[in-house]
């Protein structure tokens, strides 16, 4: 299975486990859980109305995965004009925010972060140089003594 299948997988699964997935079958079916974290967020809103709520997500990749997730889940985030480009605002339930959409968000970042930094390094080691490691530390120069 490449990197690409494995992280796909992993995608799945952690989508699965937020919607509730009760058997291996459906964990498979990404757009079945999709579908039940839907009706989590329909059922919430109902006794925990929507409450604009604002997230800083620095990196560009992240910003586009809480994107996606949030318009999987029929979410609509924006930013108001003149706002830091890593600033997200939703209206959502606090509860369905608190509970599935920012653990879920964390975990595949998570997951993305990781295969990214993998991918990058790999390139890198690859076409650029073998050695990825981080610069070393050094101890800074003595001052004169004035």
């Amino acid at each position: 299975m490449s990197d690409d299948q494995v992280l796909r997988e992993k995608l799945r699964k952690i989508e699965a486990l937020f919607a509730g997935a009760a058997t291996a079958g459906e964990k498979g079916a990404a757009d079945a859980a999709a579908e039940r974290i839907r009706e989590k967020l329909a059922s919430s809103a109902a006794t925990d109305p929507p409450a604009e709520m604002r997230f800083s997500v620095p990196d560009i990749w992240s910003q586009r995965l809480f994107i996606a997730l949030c318009r999987r889940y029929g979410l609509r985030p924006f930013r108001y004009r003149r706002m830091h480009k890593q600033t997200l605002i939703v209206k959502a339930p606090r509860g369905f925010v608190n509970r599935v959409l920012w653990p879920e968000f964390q975990q595949l970042s998570n997951e993305l972060t990781i295969y990214l930094s993998d991918i990058t390094d790999k390139l890198i080691r690859e076409e650029v140089h073998g050695e990825t490691s981080d610069a070393e530390e050094v101890d800074e120069p003595k001052r004169l003594s004035r």
